[in-house]
């Protein structure tokens, strides 16, 4: 019995072992990668990345071929670092650098040496590769731009950096990431997946055959297809239009919320990051703290709105029933307010105006009628401003609106607690003259182009508006966010719109618009001269007033909503308003009538304007 258990248990042991080792060698390859790095030299295939298209299906950006110079620091052998510095254009001292950063980040993973070779370097290198061993070339490929607009649209790839690598396993040193726009948005699906190949290699550190006969090699998937609510016609219109300007452009599709144009201006051409040039041309935009280049006017601007935010307070008035259509307010050249008479001026224009002339001609003391009853409605200021600043915020200014491009600005909408602060409640009491400017879209109120133009798309809808995007469809198939195809309504109810519709109408037939109108097409809009401050020397210096519009075209069943800012242009109808109205003309009938509104525009530079601060030359207030 003894004998027969002792048996059983060598029997018994060795079974185990044996499937043990089978395990281990066979089925299991857990322990496989743990002699990778010594006996597995891994070699990624790079995707290529999703080409991305325009509405309307024209090519944007697709690929073009690019080489990388890698090297595997432990598998480095002695070579003629002056032939090889020759070859690639690179000083000694570089290589040196690049080699010592390239052992830190791992001896046993490749680095790049020299990033993006153009094909004659690749050429010429390639006969020579058998002299440099532990360096390889890999191919990778680089975006190819088929336009020169709409780059803080698209944005640009770049190296990812060490806390990317960090965070994402996915990305290896020297791999190429989305930085901005679209690239970065939607980087996910743009990327594909990276196939991989894993060579056997010898004890004598030569390559031998694929591991496990490429049993767990892998094949590259190429990134997804983008197709962008953009028009790129029309943002080429646009950043023509804006030549020699600083502002932005928003134009929606308001039955959609799909972004038309996303203009800012001054802007670069989206070839200048691109490639082994991408460094010097990012740093040479980045220090133009002037211009300001790099910087989203479109997304992250926040101006004044300026005349027309009184739009929002009409619609406020009619749904509180603080005032009705017909009632008329006097105006006499201003609105005057306060113990002491003080005044807040208006143009000259007819009186009195009830409101939609009162729209048509921009009062100001209407507005500052109609605002100081939204908020004395109320038991105090404090309840009738929280009112007030829910109703405006429901046409989604004062917040994110949540759209699909990774960069935005909040804008401004007061709060009680805000003014609070400011008047130290309740040691002074203030009353609703104390934020009168909200009236006219000036205080405290802040917008970004992009709040504004889906302001204006939420009146064309006559109450709701769907949050603005930039995706039409991915692969070919269209996109079913809720986000972006369930839509956001607003506090007013839906028959307070159309006398303030009508209002923005006669800005074109009979009010401050009227020399823009373009024959066929029915344009509702509003002019808006928003004050443009800024520090000298330390004083705040009134500087020459923003050029605002907004408009929507046709008044009935809407194609295109959209805000226009022109920094220190003048006034609303001067420069804004003609881009607006040539924008419209563009995008609905594919052509401009208007060429003498087109031909001024284009005529017509600012940049004298933005020359001041630093000349020393006045600047033109209220005119």
């Amino acid at each position: 019995m003894r004998k027969l258990l002792l048996y059983l248990i060598i029997i018994t042991t060795g079974v185990v072992f044996v499937a043990r080792l089978f395990y281990l060698q066979i089925y299991n390859t857990s322990f496989a990668s743990l002699s990778e790095d010594n006996a597995i030299k891994v070699i990624y295939d790079y995707p290529q990345r999703g080409a991305i298209y325009d509405r309307n299906g024209r090519l944007l950006v697709t690929n073009q071929p690019s080489y990388d110079v890698m090297v595997i620091p432990r598998e480095l052998k002695p070579f003629d670092t002056l032939e090889f510095c020759s070859i690639l254009n690179i000083s000694k001292d570089k290589l040196i650098k690049r080699l010592k950063k390239a052992r830190v980040y791992s001896p046993r993973v490749p680095s790049i040496v020299i990033p993006q070779l153009t094909k004659d370097e690749y050429a010429y290198l390639q006969e020579k590769m058998r002299k440099f061993e532990g360096f390889y070339i890999q191919k990778r490929s680089l975006r190819d731009y088929q336009t020169v607009n709409a780059a803080n649209v698209l944005g640009y790839i770049g190296e990812v950096n060490e806390r990317l690598i960090k965070e994402d396993p996915y990305y290896l040193s020297g791999d190429l990431i989305g930085i901005d726009g679209v690239e970065k948005q939607y980087e996910n699906e743009l990327r594909g997946i990276k196939g991989v190949k894993r060579i056997q290699k010898d004890r004598f550190n030569r390559d031998i055959g694929p591991y496990k006969n490429g049993k767990f090699d892998t094949l590259p998937v190429n990134g997804k297809d983008l197709t962008l609510t953009l028009d790129s016609k029309l943002q080429a219109y646009g950043q023509k239009l804006m030549q020699n300007k600083r502002g932005g452009i928003v134009a929606l599709e308001p039955s959609t919320g799909e972004i038309l144009a996303l203009v800012t201006a001054p802007t670069y051409k989206p070839e200048l990051l691109v490639g082994r040039k991408r460094s010097p041309n990012f740093t040479k935009l980045v220090y133009d703290t002037i211009a300001i280049p790099l910087f989203d006017r479109g997304l992250k601007a926040e101006y004044p709105p300026g005349s027309p935010f009184k739009t929002v307070n009409a619609l406020i008035a009619l749904q509180e029933g603080v005032i009705d259509t017909q009632e008329s307010v006097s105006c006499r050249m201003g609105y005057y307010y306060g113990k002491n008479g003080r005044k807040l001026g208006c143009h000259s224009h007819r009186s009195p105006l009830n409101m939609i002339p009162g729209i048509a001609n921009s009062c100001n003391a209407y507005f500052a009628t109609v605002y100081r009853r939204i908020i004395e409605k109320y038991d105090t200021p404090q309840e009738g401003m929280e009112n007030w600043r829910k109703h405006v915020e429901s046409f989604g200014l004062g917040n994110y609106l949540g759209y699909d491009l990774p960069t935005g600005k909040r804008g401004k909408v007061p709060t009680a607690k805000y003014y609070n602060k400011i008047y130290q409640y309740p040691t002074y009491k203030w009353y609703a003259s104390a934020t009168l400017s909200n009236a006219i879209g000036q205080g405290e109120v802040l917008a970004t182009p992009i709040q504004l133009a889906n302001m204006t798309a939420a009146i064309a809808n006559r109450g709701y508006y769907f949050t603005p995007h930039i995706i039409k469809a991915i692969d070919g198939k269209p996109i079913e966010n809720e986000n972006y195809t369930i839509p956001k309504v607003t506090t007013i109810n839906k028959e307070h719109f159309e006398p303030v519709i009508e209002g923005m109408y006669q800005v074109y037939t009979q009010g401050t618009a009227r020399s823009l109108q373009v024959e066929g097409i029915e344009i509702c809009g509003k002019t808006g001269t928003a004050e443009n401050f800024t520090k000298i020397d330390g004083k705040k210096t009134q500087l020459t007033d923003h050029s605002v519009f907004v408009a929507f075209a046709p008044k009935d069943n809407p194609k295109i909503a959209l805000a226009v800012f022109v920094e220190n242009g003048y006034w609303g109808a001067r420069y804004a308003g003609k881009i607006a109205s040539l924008m419209i003309e563009q995008h609905i009938n594919g052509a401009i009538s208007r060429t003498d509104l087109e031909d001024w525009i284009l005529t017509h530079s600012l940049e004298e304007e933005y020359a001041k601060p630093y000349s020393g030359e006045p600047f033109k207030i209220n005119q």
